[in-house]
């Protein structure tokens, strides 16, 4: 069985860091893209960043110059580091990865974790 889940999230004032971590645990044959979300209350689930195996990245315009996503291929995890953070990225950060295991090829998502930035 197959497991994503998602460490790092808390509360940070404006303009601080933070960094989430994400590791894909179980019978894993290979992960292709794995990337972060968020949803902020009263709003839709919306792309923050992702990266292939091989190492390509896609951004929201929103945190483009702000965040860095990386992953370790060895540990089966992918990070988001978070710079400059705005009250505007408080939301709840959700981890999913495209995985090959024995059984099918499919979307894992973690749980989520909290990110809170005041003002």
């Amino acid at each position: 069985q197959v497991q994503v889940a998602e460490s790092g999230g808390g509360l940070v004032q404006a303009g601080g860091s933070l960094r989430l971590s994400c590791a894909a645990s179980g019978s894993i044959f290979s992960i292709h893209v794995m990337g972060w979300h968020r949803q902020a209350p009263g709003k839709q689930r919306e792309l923050v960043a992702r990266i292939t195996s091989g190492g390509s990245t896609n951004y929201a315009d929103s945190v483009k110059g702000r965040f860095t996503i990386s992953r370790d291929n060895a540990k089966n995890t992918v990070y988001l580091q978070m710079n400059s953070l705005k009250p505007e990225d408080t939301a709840v950060y959700y981890c999913n990865a495209d995985i090959s295991s024995p059984i099918r090829r499919r979307d894992y998502w973690g749980q989520g974790t909290q990110v809170t930035v005041s003002s």
